[in-house]
């Protein structure tokens, strides 16, 4: 009689366990010295004091407007991205055409730029000296750089790719024989699209918006460039760290920077609480 063989899949998990704990080791151990522990150092110095340095930080004028800024600049953002971001996920998924590669490996760009070669493009294209809009813009009253404008253009170019990167796989895998079906019933595009395809990507579009909102929120070098950082007028709530730092105001440095990443954190994990776990396995 031969030996009995045991089930693969438990043979396969039982030789590569131990390398699995490793691996997991490292990733925790990664992940804590890059971002927990150096998050929870800013919280740390937040209340090191109790709640003094919030209470200091949000009586402040210019920290005040300059969150204020920030939310404004960053929903907008957010907006243009979503609207843009389902829009070429549709191009990419559902048709063909030439240069379609191209176009999806430009999305990719602002992964890869500098934010601050952004702001310069912007300033070269939109200012108001030698920028090759700008002058004709502000003759009729439209001021880009060193201005609102500029700065969610900035903050929507850096958080470009994030709502597409998360609607395309999910488009990929959900295909279009539901939407086929549903137009041969007789239902135009804008019925298609609201009761098949956008329940079928909602939990990747909302997660794709958190990630842009957190994205637009944290936008330091482009809008640095192209907002002049005028304090109580362009300054946003990261441009506010930098000089509150440089000025020896450390705690409201902490303060401010522990509002903007606590944001961002309640933001991804209210989502990820939300998701439903069948989302989760895809």
């Amino acid at each position: 009689m031969g030996e009995p063989v045991a089930a693969p899949g438990r043979s396969r998990s039982r030789r590569r366990g131990p390398l699995t704990y490793v691996f997991r080791l490292l990733v925790i151990t990664y992940l804590v010295l890059l971002v927990a522990w150096p998050v929870s150092l800013v919280a740390k110095e937040t209340f090191a004091n109790g709640l003094e340095s919030l209470r200091t930080t949000l009586s402040d004028p210019s920290v005040t407007f300059a969150l204020k800024l920030t939310v404004i600049i960053a929903v907008q953002a957010v907006v243009i991205n979503t609207v843009f971001g389902v829009g070429m996920s549709l191009l990419l998924v559902r048709y063909r055409f030439p240069g379609r590669r191209l176009l999806s490996a430009l999305i990719d760009l602002p992964l890869s730029v500098s934010p601050v070669v952004v702001g310069l493009a912007l300033v070269l294209v939109y200012g108001g000296r030698g920028g090759w809009f700008g002058p004709t813009l502000e003759d009729h009253g439209f001021q880009v750089i060193f201005a609102t404008p500029g700065m969610v253009m900035a903050t929507a170019f850096v958080s470009l790719p994030l709502v597409i990167r998360e609607l395309v796989p999910v488009l990929e895998e959900v295909g279009t024989d539901q939407e086929q079906a549903a137009k041969s019933l007789g239902a135009n595009a804008v019925q298609t699209f609201r009761r098949i395809t956008l329940p079928a990507i909602k939990w990747a579009l909302v997660y794709g918006v958190v990630l842009s909102l957190a994205r637009s929120l944290g936008e330091f070098g482009a809008v640095k460039i192209v907002s002049g950082n005028f304090e109580g007028q362009t300054q946003t709530a990261t441009l506010s760290v930098e000089q509150k730092y440089q000025d020896f105001q450390q705690a409201t440095a902490y303060a401010t920077s522990f509002l903007l990443a606590s944001v961002s954190v309640a933001c991804i994990v209210v989502v990820s609480l939300l998701r439903p776990r069948t989302e989760e396995k895809r």
